[in-house]
């Protein structure tokens, strides 16, 4: 135990200020039962004395387990200071003698339960010393063997009211951590879900007002010597439209947390794919299909997850090789379904798009979810590729097998 500092036990032995007992853990009816037991003790204890005067010191006494139970300091010098009373003035007879060295230990054990344990000690040290000097003075309160009881019950009640004391702190403190982690987790679950919506507005809204940028831009070039008015509202709706999604991007920044779970409720799926495909080549983007092994349904997180990194995918490549030409090929295995888009060598060069961007990461996120891979970069022709392997739920293997 650290040595306790002079001042702070004057804090805490030499206060005045009241110190409610605290609540106990226990049913709210039961609450009250040690109040009410202790006070019932103090009564018996009261009507220890042998005679009218000794039964008022007694009374006076036990009184101050009853004060103890709102200010223990004070009860604790009013108890030591009874103990030097009647051992002066009415020394108890051989019947009774236990009984005021009981009270104290009550006394000394409420003290324990509110100051800290080197208070605790040194009021138990100091008790003793007042038992042992009462002997040592020749005042009767007993022999030697009782004084020597005395002091073990000092010692006890203080360490019994620490050990108590202790456990309290401690219960207070795993209520405080418990109370932190599920905050902390309902700040996770948050953050997760904003990540969700982020990823979705990333996947569904900016893959759409892409098409429409592109299509507003390619629309004139489709009509032989369009008319101006024609020209100036398609310029205006790719102005719109790049507009949101430098709205979109400002507002995915705001959203989008470092790391997540996702929710992989069943949206699309690759049996969507060809819409999908049908969408983009509507866009201006060649698109092939290459479909490799026995096609059959998948979990629906799986196939989400695939439907969208295809869609990511070809999304970039209408924003980044405009004139290219793109293939996407599934591989339907045993253990993993494969999905690579390539996107051919760019011919022009399109213009830098705005913001930083979420798309590959996305990507990332959805194959480790699902614990696999997933790589992407330029190929040697000069294009780019995605690849990912998306490993199949142990059922999904069973069935295939």
């Amino acid at each position: 135990m650290p040595e306790a500092e002079p001042s702070t036990l004057r804090t805490d032995l030499l206060t005045l200020r009241p110190q409610p007992m605290p609540p106990m853990s226990w049913p709210r009816a039961l609450r009250r039962l040690p109040h009410v037991l202790i006070v019932l003790g103090a009564i018996a204890l009261s009507l220890t004395g042998a005679d009218d005067a000794a039964r008022l010191l007694a009374g006076a006494h036990a009184a101050t387990i009853v004060a103890a139970l709102r200010w223990p300091v004070p009860a604790w010098w009013l108890s030591l200071g009874f103990l030097v009373t009647i051992a002066a003035a009415h020394p108890p007879t051989p019947d009774n003698e236990l009984w005021a060295w009981f009270v104290h230990g009550a006394v000394l054990f409420l003290l324990s339960l509110r100051v800290r344990p080197a208070a605790a000690a040194t009021a138990a040290a100091l008790s003793a010393a007042v038992a042992v000097a009462l002997k040592l003075a020749g005042l009767p309160f007993g022999p030697w063997l009782l004084v020597l009881v005395a002091c073990a019950l000092f010692a006890a009640a203080s360490f019994v009211g620490a050990m108590g004391r202790a456990r309290r702190e401690d219960r207070a403190r795993l209520n405080a951590q418990v109370a932190a982690t599920a905050q902390e987790r309902a700040q996770r679950t948050v953050l997760e879900e904003r990540t969700r919506i982020a990823r979705e507005l990333h996947d569904v809204v900016a893959h759409h007002m892409s098409v429409i940028s592109i299509k507003a831009e390619a629309a004139p070039y489709r009509v032989q010597d369009p008319p101006a008015e024609l020209v100036t509202e398609f310029a205006a709706i790719r102005a719109n439209a790049l507009e949101g999604l430098a709205e979109l991007r400002r507002l995915l920044d705001l959203l989008r947390a470092d790391t997540a779970a996702e929710s992989t409720a069943p949206q699309p799926s690759l049996a969507q794919l060809d819409t999908l495909v049908e969408n983009v080549r509507a866009a201006g983007l060649r698109v092939s299909v290459r479909v490799e092994g026995p096609a059959r349904p998948l979990a629906p997180g799986l196939e989400l997850s695939a439907y969208r990194i295809i869609q990511e995918a070809l999304s970039n490549a209408l924003r980044h090789a405009p004139g290219a030409a793109a293939s996407v090929g599934l591989f339907y295995q045993d253990t993993a379904l494969g999905v690579r888009v390539h996107t051919g060598a760019v011919k022009h060069p399109a213009p830098p798009a705005p913001g930083a961007g979420h798309g590959l990461t996305g990507m990332r996120e959805r194959a480790a979810m699902l614990g696999g891979d997933l790589t992407a970069g330029p190929t040697p022709d000069g294009g780019y590729e995605v690849t990912a392997v998306l490993p199949l739920a142990p059922m999904e293997k069973d069935t295939a097998a």
